[in-house]
């Protein structure tokens, strides 16, 4: 089974299945729920964590209180949770990052894959290959011809080792033969302020960042690495269609619980964060943020999920990141 795209056809019906649905296990939540989030308040991930929970809130009638723990990439959070009472008032806010650590990481204090249960995606977040003005290049094509006609002049720029923006770099590395050098940041901001001032000539920064640049000329845009168009800039190809067939390396978010949590409450979650998707107010907020609301049943995101977790590795084994 495949996870969608929520498109608005698809969020009006389930809407209505949501709002049909039995009121299963109404004692759930019996007090504030807690979602814990792997990063710093303002950023992306809050941002988007702190607009569903609030609709959570509204609709399980108890407050949906983030919670952030910053750090290592998500593993404090998801250590914290993992240790938290496995009763569903204690859930993370995670997503790629957190099968990414299973590979990058060289030890952790818990395993994701058996320790946590998806329980509902949120978003979908591409990242833009963009390159500075000054680069000659108008394609993917061109860039991966001018890469191999001008070894060792090229380097693209990441908020740090292991994250999407780096992974991405790398496996587009792999995929094309080439080797732009990967110049690994302390965060996206000092990142894209060197790229924008022309100290580094390539990125695979992250949507919400890399868009309004590209519109205000301050960078060009040759290809969305997801595996089909962006709802945020259609105008944008995917790289798997410039040449690189089957490059497919997006970031996504989504609730997970502890394993030993109930069921019931499992399918609650899954139905009451549906039903926050389908909300239009919710989802014009996600599109503006240039993210794309992501909807799926218990067995779908799973299997997502498990999906995600191989690809990411063999994106992490092809980098050679590797951290304690």
């Amino acid at each position: 089974m495949k996870l969608s795209i929520a498109a608005p056809a698809v969020a009006a019906a389930l809407l209505n299945v949501a709002l049909t649905a039995q009121p299963a296990q109404a004692a759930y939540p019996e007090r504030p729920v807690t979602v814990v989030v792997g990063y710093s308040a303002g950023g992306a991930t809050d941002v988007i964590a702190r607009l569903v929970s609030q609709k959570l809130a509204v609709q399980m009638g108890q407050p949906f209180i983030v919670e952030n723990r910053p750090g290592a990439n998500g593993n404090i959070a998801t250590e914290y949770v993992a240790n938290a009472k496995k009763d569903g008032h204690t859930i993370l806010f995670g997503g790629s990052n957190n099968v990414t650590n299973s590979s990058l990481y060289k030890k952790l204090p818990f395993d994701f894959k058996n320790d946590f249960v998806p329980v509902g995606m949120v978003s979908l977040l591409p990242n833009i290959l963009v390159v500075h003005p000054s680069v000659p290049v108008a394609s993917v094509s061109e860039l991966v011809q001018y890469a191999k006609d001008n070894p060792g002049k090229l380097n693209f720029a990441t908020s740090g080792v292991g994250s999407s923006q780096h992974l991405s770099g790398s496996l587009f590395n792999t995929m094309a033969g080439i080797d732009i050098t990967h110049i690994p940041y302390k965060g996206s901001a000092p990142a894209v302020s060197d790229f924008l001032g022309g100290h580094v000539e390539v990125m695979f920064d992250n949507a919400p960042s890399a868009l309004p640049n590209v519109k205000a000329g301050k960078s060009r845009a040759l290809g969305v690495t997801s595996a089909t168009r962006s709802q945020a800039a259609p105008e944008i190809p995917p790289i798997s269609e410039s040449g690189l067939e089957g490059y497919d390396i997006s970031a996504w978010l989504g609730y997970f619980v502890t394993s030993g949590v109930d069921s019931t409450i499992a399918e609650r979650l899954n139905t009451e964060i549906g039903k926050a998707l389908a909300d239009p107010e919710v989802r014009a907020k996600l599109l503006s943020m240039s993210t794309e609301p992501m909807t799926g049943d218990l067995e779908q995101i799973r299997d997502f999920v498990n999906a995600e977790e191989e690809k990411w590795s063999k994106a992490v084994q092809a980098s050679g990141a590797q951290l304690d």
